[in-house]
């Protein structure tokens, strides 16, 4: 697969998507390329069911909800997505940026924004799940109906675990929380609404093993001192965190602070032609939040159009008028 495009967009989360919006709506043909198999980065993989109270215009939105409304908004200028597949180099040919990705295509870009949010992420493996992924066990509840009427065991004692526990209590036939110790993580108004809904806590435990065949059935936990209990489960949720690094765009010739990029009140950064927008951006003060990533991407996106049009205006006028 080779594809051509005015600006490459690493990264599919709110901010990758509102900046492929914007890049439409500045004319500019657009690519976003995600490891991910669906858009919507870190909040489809790990909470598209809780709420986000910080987005401007919304009081309250759903997260998978957030993530269909900026999809359909980006959709209008029908950009490609090349989702599952991963940004693998970056180098510079013809005067065109070239990024290789890990299944052997090229995207060559007149300018690449990185909106790859915490970078890469990996679920903490459950030792007793070892093999059990996809036969039962879960790191993440994309979609909450395929739980209907299951058992349901969450691992795990952060804010992850509490709000799947709290987001499958209506659908499943059970929800029991497990964690190692007997303090939480979690926010603790949160395990307070837990525990107020009946919610099974076992604490001092750890799984032990999962067992079925060929699915779930049932999860062995060792209790403390060395007593055994043997729960009725059709899906664990191992919500042990996660670990994130930036991955390949590491040795991308790029300035970094630790997990971040730096940049300039451009948003370019230390590379030509490459810019970059939300949480994997940095600079002195800067507060990570969706909202401040919708207006980096702005930012970033207004300057690549100057960069790759000298003529054109930095401010685009408002979108109102447009249409």
């Amino acid at each position: 697969m080779e594809l051509e495009v005015d600006l490459l967009i690493v990264g599919a989360g709110p901010t990758g998507l509102f900046a492929a919006y914007y890049a439409g709506f500045r004319d500019l043909s657009v690519a976003l390329v995600d490891a991910l198999p669906e858009a919507g980065g870190q909040i489809t993989a790990m909470y598209p069911e809780k709420m986000i109270f910080d987005v401007a215009g919304f009081p309250a939105v759903r997260g998978r909800e957030l993530v269909s409304a900026l999809v359909q908004q980006a959709d209008q200028w029908k950009p490609t997505y090349l989702l599952g597949r991963q940004a693998r180099t970056l180098s510079e040919v013809d005067g065109r940026l070239e990024v290789g990705l890990a299944d052997g295509g090229v995207v060559r870009a007149g300018a690449v924004l990185i909106t790859a949010g915490i970078g890469e992420f990996r679920p903490r493996p459950l030792p007793a799940g070892d093999g059990w992924l996809d036969r039962g066990m879960v790191h993440f509840v994309p979609k909450l109906n395929v739980h209907t009427g299951q058992d349901v065991v969450v691992v795990g004692g952060g804010d992850s675990a509490f709000d799947w526990a709290l987001a499958l209590h209506p659908i499943a036939a059970s929800v029991t929380i497990v964690h190692r110790r007997a303090t939480f993580r979690a926010h603790p108004p949160t395990v307070r609404q837990v525990r107020e809904l009946g919610v099974e806590i076992i604490t001092d435990a750890e799984v032990l093993a999962l067992r079925g065949d060929p699915d779930l059935t049932e999860v062995e936990l060792g209790l403390k001192g060395g007593d055994r209990k043997v729960l009725p489960a059709q899906a664990v949720v191992a919500a042990l965190g996660f670990t994130a690094d930036l991955g390949p765009i590491e040795s991308w010739g790029l300035e970094l602070d630790h997990r971040a990029v730096l940049v300039d009140t451009t948003m370019r950064t230390a590379r030509d032609r490459v810019y970059a927008a939300g949480d994997v951006a940095q600079y002195p003060g800067k507060v990570k939040l969706i909202a401040t990533g919708f207006g980096e991407a702005a930012t970033a996106v207004n300057n690549i159009a100057v960069l790759l049009n000298p003529e054109a205006h930095l401010f685009p006028g408002h979108s109102s008028n447009a249409g």
